[in-house]
């Protein structure tokens, strides 16, 4: 009876352990939904761009049929679009550079400095994260155009940076803090001064948290629509100097859009800044992970 009952007795653990937890069921299921809700619509806007507008208005969601490829030619071969691309890459190196620089600088004064109000200091620019762009979309324009900035890429540069450098301020802060001090004290014994413990220590380690917020940076400014629109736009700007998100606007007309050249149009405006996302993809993963720790 012993021998018979051995072999029941060892396959009871081996199946509990094959059942699988609710959690962990309910944690790939939040996660398959999320990445659909992610993909689901690029691939609509990449597919719809192979339509023609007529078809796009009769079926908003059907198939492709037949594929035409005259809106992405009409769109790569159109000066504009260039124009624009080149425009957007302009704004949004600026802007990124402009944020990695100063917010890396602001945010290691705050994280290693020790001096009064350095946690109002870091309080004010956390409040800057509820101030969004829309409600300094009057003053912040009438500032830009006394500064004789209107329908210039700095009107747009340097708003964008102050606008971006409440999140990078955030992120580095707490990712700088967490770098040990006994690093800065070997610095000083080996006669390293404050700047050359920034310069040949702090800004590798942190290399991660500066990939992340430039690349938030990047592609916030790459995104952008308003800013742009107030400055370029507003300001006399020339369309073919228009970024992106304002140069699918040449596809609509008074009285009708060309909806199938504005999806690809769009469709071919997310390629760089996918490219330049998914290059820095490990990079952001380790900068936020590090924010969390700090």
């Amino acid at each position: 009876m012993a021998a018979a009952t051995a072999p029941a007795t060892r396959m009871t653990p081996g199946r509990r352990r094959s059942r699988v937890p609710v959690s962990q069921v309910f944690v790939y299921l939040v996660a398959i939904t999320a990445v659909a809700i992610s993909i689901i619509p690029v691939l609509y806007v990449w597919l719809s761009g192979f339509r023609s507008t007529p078809d796009l208005n009769a079926d908003p969601a059907g198939w492709p049929s037949p594929w035409i490829v005259t809106n992405y030619v009409k769109v790569l071969t159109s000066p504009r679009f260039w124009g624009s691309l080149m425009s957007s890459t302009i704004v949004g190196l600026g802007t990124t550079l402009g944020v990695v620089v100063l917010g890396v600088m602001a945010a290691f004064v705050i994280a290693r400095y020790n001096f009064g109000g350095r946690q109002f200091l870091y309080s004010l620019f956390a409040a800057g994260l509820m101030f969004p762009l829309t409600v300094a979309s009057l003053p912040l324009n009438i500032l830009v155009r006394n500064l004789h900035l209107h329908g210039s890429f700095l009107g747009v540069i340097l708003p964008q940076i102050a606008f971006a450098l409440p999140t990078t301020i955030i992120i580095l802060v707490p990712f700088l803090r967490a770098i040990p001090d006994e690093l800065e004290e070997a610095a000083a014994i080996d006669g390293a001064s404050r700047i050359g413990f920034f310069w040949r220590i702090m800004l590798p380690l942190s290399m991660p948290g500066l990939v992340t917020v430039g690349v938030l940076a990047f592609i916030g400014s790459w995104n952008a629509y308003l800013l742009p629109l107030l400055v370029m736009a507003a300001g006399g700007m020339p369309q073919e100097l228009w970024t992106l998100p304002l140069g699918a606007t040449q596809f609509a007309t008074q009285y009708s859009a060309d909806t199938g050249g504005v999806l690809a149009y769009t469709a071919l405006a997310m390629v760089p800044a996918l490219l330049f996302f998914l290059a820095a993809e490990k990079r952001i993963v380790g900068g936020l992970t590090g924010a969390v720790k700090g």
